[in-house]
C-alpha cells in the first residue's frame, strides 16, 4: 500500500540567521572572540517548512521577506527544498528578519529582529486560502503578528484542516486560539509561561492538562534531550525517551520536531507515533550544523531509524 503524502501548510517567519561561534557566551558587558560567522536562511516559519519538505511532504508557505539580497537567498532555499513560496510576498523598503544566534558549549542564544515578518498580515491569509485550501494539516509559530496567526487559525478551521501550533516565541495566547489548536506543542519553558505553572517532573503532566482545559485537542511538550511527553483525551499522558546523538547545533531542533510531527499526523500517523517519528527526525537535526541545512531527508530519517532498531 503507497504510503499517504503529507500536505502541510506553513504560515510563518523567515529570517537570515546570522551565526556566530564561540567557546562560550560572554558576560554582559564583556567581548570574546569568535570562531566563526555563517549566514545560513532561517526563521521558525521558514524551518519549519524546508524540513516538510525534505521529509517528503508537499508544502506550502505564506509569509514575508524585504526587497534586500538577504530575501531574495531565503526565498531560493526555500525553492530549493521544494517548498512552494507563491505565498511568500516581497515587501519594498523593508529589510528581511534577521536572527543573531551565539553557537556556545553545545548550546545556543537568539535575538531576533523581525523586520518584514511584521508585515506578513490577516489579509495575506485571506489572499493565500486557496492554496491553505490544498493541504492536510496548517503550522503555525509565534514569530509573525498574533492576529496574522489568529486569522490563518480561523481560516484553517473554515477549511476543514487540523492546526498544530508551535507556542514560540511563547507569549500570551488569546483563548480563542487555543480553541482552534488541534496540536499545541511547547518546550518547558513555554508551557511554564503559557501556564504560570512550575513544570519539573511532577508538575509536568498537570500544565500540560491545563492547555487541554483551555481547548486545545491534544499537548506535546519538547524536552530537549529527555524526549517529549504527549497528552491527550483518547491517550491520556505519554512520556517519549530521546535518543542520545553528537550535538552540534541545536538552533534547528524545535523546528525540525514540529515538521515531522505535521508531517506524521498528516500522513495519518496516531500522535504517539507521530512524536516518534518527530523525536527521531529532531535528534539527526542536532547533529549538523545550521536549522534548513541540517534538517534531514525522508530517506535520512528512515536510515537513522533502522540503526536505532539495529538494522
Amino acid at each position: 500500500m503507497t504510503q499517504k503524502r503529507a500536505k502541510v501548510a506553513v504560515v510563518g517567519s523567515l529570517n537570515m540567521d546570522v551565526v556566530v561561534k564561540a567557546k562560550r557566551p560572554p558576560e554582559m558587558g564583556e567581548t570574546v572572540m569568535g570562531e566563526a560567522v555563517h549566514f545560513i536562511p532561517g526563521g521558525k516559519g521558514a524551518n519549519q517548512a524546508v524540513a516538510a519538505a525534505r521529509l517528503g511532504a508537499q508544502t506550502l508557505m505564506i509569509g514575508a521577506v524585504g526587497d534586500d539580497p538577504f530575501g531574495q537567498s531565503l526565498l531560493e532555499s526555500l525553492q530549493k527544498s521544494g517548498v512552494d513560496s507563491r505565498g511568500v510576498k516581497t515587501v519594498s523598503g523593508v529589510a528581511t528578519g534577521i536572527a543573531s544566534i551565539l553557537l556556545a558549549e553545545g548550546d545556543n542564544s537568539i535575538v531576533v529582529v523581525a523586520g518584514a515578518n511584521g508585515r506578513c498580515l490577516p489579509e495575506d491569509v485571506e489572499a493565500g486560502r486557496e492554496l491553505l485550501s490544498e493541504a492536510d494539516i496548517l503550522l503555525l509559530q509565534l514569530e509573525i503578528p498574533l492576529e496574522t496567526v489568529l486569522t490563518a487559525a480561523r481560516t484553517a478551521k473554515e477549511l476543514g484542516k487540523r492546526v498544530v501550533l508551535n507556542p514560540a516565541p511563547a507569549r500570551e495566547l488569546p483563548d480563542e486560539l487555543y480553541r482552534l489548536t488541534d496540536v499545541i506543542t511547547p518546550n518547558r519553558s513555554e508551557l511554564g509561561l503559557l501556564t504560570g505553572r512550575p513544570v519539573e517532573e511532577e508538575g509536568l503532566e498537570a500544565a500540560m492538562r491545563e492547555l487541554l482545559d483551555r481547548g486545545v485537542g491534544c499537548v506535546v511538550t519538547t524536552l530537549g534531550a529527555r524526549g517529549a511527553a504527549c497528552l491527550s483525551p483518547e491517550g491520556g499522558f505519554r512520556r517519549v525517551e530521546g535518543i542520545p546523538v553528537e550535538v552540534v547545533d541545536t538552533t534547528g531542533a524545535g523546528d525540525a520536531f514540529n515538521a515531522a510531527l505535521a508531517c506524521g499526523l498528516s500522513e495519518g500517523m496516531d500522535l504517539p507515533a507521530a512524536v516518534d517519528f518527530a523525536g527521531r527526525t529532531a535528534a539527526l537535526a542536532v547533529t549538523r550544523l545550521g536549522a534548513q541545512d541540517g534538517m534531514p531527508q525522508r530517506k535520512e530519517v528512515e536510515a537513522f531509524t533502522k540503526r536505532l532498531n539495529g538494522g
